[in-house]
């Protein structure tokens, strides 16, 4: 577990100190030395709590939109991103969710996010520390040491990383340096799935999404889930029961949202980075986010702030629902 110092930390305190932000919002120690959340700080003394290392996974983008909401007249929100983050952050300027006015983005850099349970998945058990070597993570635990490859327990959406630029921010200040890693073709297990056949990919699904006990951890994480009054809590939609009472709600729950998100989702992988079952519900916005780029022309949400997304701009060079399957859609 590293406490945010260096560079970083001074300008957090500069900031507050001369009233430029009135909060700071960024990463807090959990009960685990891996189990890190986002919090936000107030004072110089909460801010010696605030941690940066490579457990910080989570999007902290969202966070803004209530964040936004709480703030005094005149105040001001210092948020952390990731490169990755600021695809979401864009996303949410773009849908009128946060003020940009209202908040100070500070760009960190990233080498990388790992994944804690790919770690356990390697017969890890009993953590009491994790120390950070670069390249490979030197893992204390009850039963003895164990050394893993950094590579191996990434998260999933950094082995498809968007890139080491940061797409908004006011200041970029990198608190440890970049490494090269292989990135892979995100769509690659989409194709996959593609190359099923129609049986194949019912049974895939249905036994992926059976798992689902509907927490709303997706929901409830995802930059994209952010209206007003969501579908899923209308007591009259026939889906809004907590939990599955049939096959049909279970995969209605996240067929629905996962349409709601078409168009907008940055790839950011929340949805299946929070989910307790380890359901991979990126791969249905993979699906969509591939199927738009090979129907609209290749398009990344969050890229730019002011940017329209294909499915909300008319083109007369759209696809059409009857030519679909000319153009090589499944």
């Amino acid at each position: 577990m590293q406490k945010i110092t260096g560079l970083a930390k001074k300008r957090i305190l500069e900031l507050l100190a001369d009233g430029t932000v009135t909060k700071v919002l960024g990463w807090v120690p959990g009960d685990f030395c891996y189990d890190v959340t986002p919090a936000y700080f107030e004072t110089a003394e909460e801010v010696e709590g605030m941690i940066y290392d490579s457990f910080c996974g989570a999007n902290l983008s969202k966070y803004l939109i209530n964040g936004c909401k709480t703030l005094e007249e005149g105040g001001k929100i210092l948020v952390l991103l990731k490169p990755c983050d600021t695809y979401s952050f864009n996303q949410l300027l773009n849908e009128h969710r946060i003020d940009r006015d209202k908040i100070y983005v500070i760009g960190v850099g990233c080498k990388g996010m790992a994944d804690i349970e790919k770690i356990k998945a390697q017969g890890v058990k009993g953590v009491t520390k994790i120390i950070d070597n670069g390249d490979t993570f030197e893992i204390k635990t009850i039963y003895g040491d164990k050394t893993v490859a950094k590579k191996d327990v990434l998260l999933e959406k950094c082995l498809s990383c968007k890139g080491k630029e940061h797409k908004a921010f006011d200041e970029v200040i990198d608190p440890e340096p970049e490494t090269e890693q292989e990135i892979k073709d995100r769509f690659e297990k989409v194709k996959e799935v593609e190359a099923m056949t129609a049986e194949e990919r019912y049974n895939f699904w249905s036994g992926e999404l059976s798992k689902c006990i509907r927490c709303n951890a997706c929901r409830n994480i995802c930059p994209a889930c952010s209206c007003m009054k969501c579908v899923f809590d209308n007591p009259r939609s026939g889906v809004a029961s907590k939990a599955n009472t049939d096959t049909f709600e279970e995969k209605m729950f996240h067929i629905i949202r996962a349409f709601h998100v078409a168009g907008r989702c940055t790839d950011c992988g929340e949805c299946s980075r929070v989910c307790p079952q380890g359901i991979p519900l990126h791969l249905l916005n993979r699906k969509f986010i591939k199927d738009i780029n090979e129907f609209y022309g290749d398009y990344q949400a969050g890229e730019e702030e002011g940017q329209r997304a294909p499915l909300v701009n008319f083109d007369f060079e759209d696809v059409e629902p009857s030519i679909v399957e000319e153009k090589g859609g499944n």
